[in-house]
């Protein structure tokens, strides 16, 4: 009789895991983002390099502090953005997605501008 709680422990194990990957995925992805892009330009507060995305904290002008999530570490290395390209104080200009959450000031970054130098987080997704 050991068969039916080895299957019941089995699909217990896998709901559980099922119901924490299921945050994670919906997180990841661009499901929680507005198709159409916005433009902010603002103060960079705070620049994060870490997993699961690197981020800068921004403050606008008109509309506060935005979070601005990049892409994975590896997608935001190969676009050429590291630790070095903004600091806190730099002025710069990010085009992207924002939440679809309007109280919410989070955007997913396409394409940041710090002074001449534009990188490109998702070029495939850059709109011209």
């Amino acid at each position: 009789m050991s068969f039916p709680s080895a299957l019941t422990r089995t699909l217990g194990i896998t709901a559980l895991a099922a119901l924490f990957a299921a945050p994670a995925l919906a997180h990841h992805g661009w499901s929680w983002a507005e198709e159409d892009q916005m433009q902010l330009t603002g103060t960079v507060s705070e620049v994060r390099i870490s997993p699961p995305h690197p981020s800068i904290e921004l403050e606008t002008e008109d509309d506060g502090n935005w979070r601005i999530e990049l892409g994975n570490p590896r997608g935001t290395a190969r676009a050429g953005f590291d630790q070095d390209s903004t600091k806190p104080g730099d002025e710069i200009t990010v085009i992207g997605n924002r939440s679809r959450d309007a109280a919410e000031k989070r955007m997913k970054a396409v394409q940041v501008i710090v002074g001449d130098k534009t990188y490109d987080i998702y070029p495939d997704r850059v709109q011209h």
